[in-house]
């Protein structure tokens, strides 16, 4: 459960940093951290449960593309949390394009950094 929250926080944590550089993603309304919060939240279920369905339909475009509908993927999820999330706006394709890009980076270097496993 600890670990849970961890990443949650992690992945909330990147998440404002790519409001904060992207132009295009605006987090709007009074509760801010509540709002990265809750949109953190909804992205992460949006990728556990409907990306998998939707892996599964594109696989042979996936192999094909070497990977890269993958990426098409996580737009696209980024793009639904917009949609679920009243106060979480991705104003253009190219927004939320660099931003599923920043906010896989920033996430996966955050995660590395609180669980690297030290080696003896």
């Amino acid at each position: 459960m600890k670990h849970l929250l961890l990443r949650w926080l992690a992945s909330t944590l990147a998440l404002l940093v790519v409001t904060e550089l992207i132009p295009g993603i605006v987090v709007r309304g009074s509760h801010r951290i509540l709002t990265l919060l809750l949109t953190t939240a909804v992205l992460g279920l949006v990728n556990a449960f409907i990306r998998p369905i939707i892996m599964f339909f594109v696989w042979p475009i996936n192999c094909l593309t070497f990977g890269l509908m993958g990426f098409v993927v996580n737009v696209l999820m980024f793009q639904l949390t917009d949609w679920l999330v009243p106060d979480f706006e991705i104003k253009s394709l190219m927004a939320a394009v660099i931003g599923a890009l920043a906010m896989g980076i920033l996430s996966g270097l955050f995660n590395l950094v609180l669980f690297e496993k030290k080696r003896d």
